[in-house]
């Protein structure tokens, strides 16, 4: 696996709710030596709120400003950043994101993610109510691919599998 020294810098996971983003960012954590960074927690602490009831109290259009600000203000240097899925509406903090090292999208097929996501209930979504899932899965889609540096299957094997091609690719060739 990789050593501290191959990888000094922030590595970034973007993708849906469900795409495993925290559970594959603890383990590419453990295998890089990188500091490990939850922006959802972060919000989460930050505000004193699960991010479902920020949505209900305040809107998800409030919850995408605080993770734009939590991404503009964090420590980005030597992570792994697993970000909330709306940050892909965010340019400022994209291009933060982007500045620090690569942006990993964790990708997977709709039904796999809507399995995951139903497994956990009230993940806090920063949607309109009236969207559903599948609604914002093919509005987010194309803005993952279009910031992504690299694309990895997030339903490939399991959280280790995807972790351990994540640095594959990193690497590059042999």
């Amino acid at each position: 696996m990789a050593t501290r020294k191959e990888l000094l810098q922030t590595i970034s996971l973007i993708g849906m709710p469900g795409a495993g983003k925290s559970t594959v960012g603890v383990i590419l954590a453990k295998l890089t030596g990188l500091r490990f960074v939850d922006t959802d927690v972060d919000i989460q602490v930050r505000e004193g709120a699960t991010l479902q009831e920020i949505i209900e109290k305040e809107g998800h259009l409030r919850l995408r400003a605080i993770e734009q600000e939590v991404l503009l203000a964090i420590d980005l240097d030597r992570a792994i950043i697993s970000t909330g899925g709306s940050v892909i509406y965010s340019e400022p903090a994209i291009r933060r994101l982007q500045s620090a090292g690569p942006l990993v999208y964790l990708e997977a097929g709709l039904s796999t993610l809507e399995e995951r996501v139903a497994a956990a209930p009230l993940r806090g979504i920063a949607c309109p109510a009236s969207q559903t899932y599948a609604d914002v899965y093919a509005e987010r889609t194309p803005l993952y691919r279009r910031h992504a540096d690299i694309t990895v299957d997030a339903a490939a094997g399991c959280a280790d599998d995807v972790a351990a091609e994540i640095l594959r690719l990193l690497r590059g060739p042999s």
